[in-house]
């Protein structure tokens, strides 16, 4: 490539070395001169030459507004040679109160709504500044900051503002230059100078100690924002911070309401609301009635209304998941220091603030301590002249001329030039001798004021104590309270969140199938009824268990192998109450001939207690829960099992209980948990019951301590008999013995399935291998001694038996037991 520089003179340049260098230009310029703020006063170069043309303009807060169409004109003209539409832009934000925490312009007329609404052209609108803008602009007058010429060159404009205010912070700053971006958030102004005052105290101070001020970004539309995220923002300059709209629940005659009345911060409402009209028409939330934005001028206030039922928590948990009533801020406190980009730390912003504001109070004070020495030096020459008042006069009258009485009044007293003007200009009223009083005074408060400037300027602690006094003058004229709550709820939403708590029925069959069905989807019935169908099994399929959890409960899976595998209840397929299911092994990584033996619900893995273990061999052993809380996707070893022994059961245990194992022929041991010492996870047990031949333990029950006197033992059988019997009929017995009768088997009543413990208030659920259920009171259950058959529970079809029982309490005390932790009678 060649360039031709004059007429007849051609020089050679590399192509890409010109590119490099003109973009490089190009983005120095973006970087410095358009896109980032200035860390001293927080302002973009447009916002500066808007501020200065206003203030040059005369229009401060006490004057009367003026159309933005000449303070835009103003702007181009003189400032800044840009389009007018990014001049007005950048004016109108800074009128926002929904953008800027603390306005710069008052705009009077239609500056934009936050739904999104553009404000009016500029030749509708009318504007001036604002009582913070003042404090920004405050002593420009006083050579506190250095000007340069604009781009014509036809006059000057600031490098800088002197800004008392810490505007940067208070007001944050969002701009993308080449390469780089800015996101600064904002903060509450008194908050910031509480900061600023204690750094003056203490320049050495921690970040923990300065959050004790600064507790985190403030910004102008509320909300509510996790503490997790602003310490990294502060210590390094960069983070991420969520933010949340602040709700309430609202009590109607049909239902509950969501009121929102704040949102995050740059979230436009009218694009919430439709974003959340379109996840209720798309049934992604399905819990919704009805949206009414009811804002007004009083403040912000949308409703959604929900459906009869709806569960609130969980329909505003949808609601933060999807729609931007959750947001989340990403800070990037990037900008200009000395024709620099650089992230700021907040010790850093704060520091270089403070820097800024001692060089202004420097060079103002220096300015000020120069005029009162000026005028000093002026009065000096008055008092002289008035002690020689007559000689003066005379020497005045008898000059020929101005600059002869100059030169006789410096010859004749010793004044200099400055003061000789200055007496020949005096009008004759200060002759009096009340003016000469005043002009006496006038000396000797300069006096003063000059010893206190050079104090200043000579004393580095008397220059902090100004910064202070002047910082605390800003805070009383324009802080104000904390708009944005900081929350320690800092978890996200969660698939769990996003899923009502409710009891579910999971049935398993012998083939492997699973489902949960809602338990309201199965109706009470009166004992010996003929049931439900609760799933349609295959030809070949038996039903072999159930059991009831809530959708948050964790199902544990022990197999015949000994090993424990998990998943959430709500991560189960869930089906109507007819259906079959999907297969276990899509669920669980089972190996091919491993089977589910039993299943238990958990909560917390936390808790206190143990799980007590049953084999089909009469063994039983106890492990702590806590020693199942890492399990995997690939399961753990729960207990060891003897060579041709199984699994048959797994129950919840605590210190104090007692402990009832029941064979298939009707006989059942008591004996206290402590006869069974608690073991690790991979251990065999100890021997809980001694067989007869022909014999296998079928049923496991736990007694909790404070329900031995008042507990019974609910027996069934396979040919659906039952009865209830009082926990005091059996005798407490060591372990390893063979029991006593519970019930007597017969071909009328079949083996023993079930022997839990009850209290007569909880519910009963049969199921039977073909596939029916019946639910019902226990309390229809009559009572009857050890060694009878019971009563008819459940009618059966010819071929059908049971197969699985559960006893639970019943529906309406089901979540005030859950919420206590009690499951002694949950499983």
């Amino acid at each position: 490539m060649e360039v031709c520089l004059n007429e007849g003179q051609v020089v050679p340049v590399v192509i890409t070395d010109e590119i490099k260098t003109s973009f490089i230009n190009y983005a120095m310029s973006v970087i410095v001169d358009r896109a980032l703020p200035d860390v001293r006063d927080g302002l973009k170069p447009v916002q500066r030459r808007i501020l200065y043309a206003m203030q040059e303009l005369g229009l401060f807060p006490r004057n009367k507004y003026v159309k933005s169409a000449g303070v835009v004109g103003e702007v181009i003209k003189k400032y800044h040679p840009h389009g007018d539409t990014a001049i007005y832009d950048a004016m109108v934000r800074m009128a926002q109160d929904w953008n800027v925490r603390y306005t710069l312009v008052d705009g009077q007329g239609n500056f934009g709504s936050i739904d999104g609404d553009p404000a009016a052209a500029y030749r509708y609108t009318e504007a001036r500044m604002t009582s913070v803008a003042e404090a920004i602009l405050a002593d420009i007058d006083k050579e506190t900051v250095d000007f340069k010429e604009n781009f014509d060159g036809t006059t000057v404009e600031p490098e800088v503002l002197p800004s008392a205010v810490p505007n940067m912070l208070v007001n944050g700053a969002s701009g993308i230059a080449v390469g780089m971006a800015t996101n600064i958030p904002p903060h509450n102004l008194g908050e910031v100078v509480d900061g600023l005052l204690a750094m003056l105290d203490n320049p050495e101070i921690t970040l923990d100690e300065l959050m004790e001020h600064i507790k985190g970004p403030d910004f102008p539309t509320g909300g509510v924002m996790s503490r997790t995220g602003i310490r990294q923002a502060f210590e390094t300059g960069r983070g991420s911070i969520r933010l949340r709209a602040k709700v309430r629940f609202e009590e109607r005659g049909r239902g509950t309401s969501i009121v929102v009345t704040e949102i995050p911060y740059q979230v436009n409402k009218t694009s919430l609301i439709q974003t959340a009209a379109g996840l209720v028409r798309s049934k992604r939330i399905e819990d919704i009635a009805n949206i009414r934005d009811e804002s007004d001028r009083q403040g912000m206030r949308i409703v959604f209304e929900l459906k009869r039922g709806a569960h609130p928590e969980l329909v505003l948990n949808q609601l933060y998941k999807y729609t931007q009533l959750q947001s989340t801020f990403s800070v990037n406190n990037l900008a200009i220091v000395d024709r620099s980009p650089r992230v700021l730390p907040l010790k850093d912003a704060l520091a270089l603030f403070l820097d800024h504001r001692a060089d202004v109070v420097r060079r103002r004070t220096t300015f000020e301590l120069r005029k009162a020495r000026e005028r000093a030096h002026i009065l000096e020459g008055y008092l002289i002249a008035l002690e020689r008042l007559d000689e003066v006069i005379a020497l005045i009258r008898g000059s020929a001329d101005g600059p002869t009485a100059r030169e006789g009044l410096v010859a004749e007293f010793g004044l200099t030039e400055v003061q000789a003007q200055a007496v020949l200009d005096m009008r004759l009223q200060r002759l009096t001798g009340l003016e000469r009083e005043k002009l006496q005074g006038e000396y000797r408060e300069l006096q003063a004021e000059i010893a206190r400037l050079e104090a200043i300027l000579g004393d580095a602690n008397e220059l902090r104590k100004v910064i202070k006094r002047e910082l605390r003058e800003v805070k009383k004229n324009f802080a104000d309270a904390r708009r944005t709550q900081i929350s320690d709820n800092d978890s996200d939403i969660s698939k769990e969140d996003l899923i009502a708590e409710e009891h579910m029925v999971v049935t398993l069959t012998r083939g492997g199938y699973i489902k949960r069905t809602p338990l309201a989807a199965y109706r009470a019935q009166a004992r010996g009824g003929r049931g439900v169908n609760a799933q349609k099994a295959k030809e070949d399929d038996i039903n072999s268990m159930l059991i009831v959890g809530n959708t948050h409960d964790y199902l544990l899976f022990f197999t015949d192998r000994g090993r424990v595998y998990r998943e959430k209840i709500y991560d189960l397929p869930e089906a109507e109450r007819a259906a079959r299911g999907s297969h276990l092994r899509n669920i669980l990584p089972l190996a091919e001939d491993e089977r589910v033996a039993t299943v238990l619900s958990v909560r917390d893995f936390n808790a206190e207690g143990y799980f007590v273990f049953a084999t089909r061999q009469g063994m039983i052993k106890k492990t702590a829960i806590r020693e199942y809380g890492n399990l995997n996707a690939s399961g753990l070893i729960a207990i060891n099992l003897i060579e041709g022994d199984e699994l048959v059961s797994v129950r919840h245990g605590w210190d104090g209980a007692h402990v009832v194992l029941a064979t298939r022929e009707g006989q059942a041991i008591r004996f206290p948990e402590a006869d069974v010492r608690d073991t690790g996870r991979a251990t065999q047990g100890v021997r809980g019951i001694r067989l007869k031949p022909n014999d296998a333990l079928v049923s496991l029950s736990v007694i909790a301590g404070e329900h031995l006197g008042d507990a019974e033992l609910l027996a069934v059988t396979e040919c659906g008999y039952g009865k209830r019997t009082p926990l005091s009929d059996y005798p407490v017995q060591g372990r390893g013995g063979q029991g006593v009768i519970t019930l007597r088997v017969t071909p009328k009543t079949g083996p023993l399935v079930s022997l839990d413990y009850v209290r007569g208030d909880e519910e009963l659920l049969v199921l039977s291998e073909g596939g029916v259920l019946i639910r019902t009171r226990v309390g229809e259950v009559s009572r009857y001694g050890r060694p009878s058959q019971g009563v008819t529970i459940m009618r059966l079809g010819d071929g059908d038996r049971v197969v699985s029982v559960m006893v639970m309490l019943a529906e309406e005390t089901l979540g005030r037991a859950a919420d206590t932790d009690d499951t002694s009678l949950l499983n």
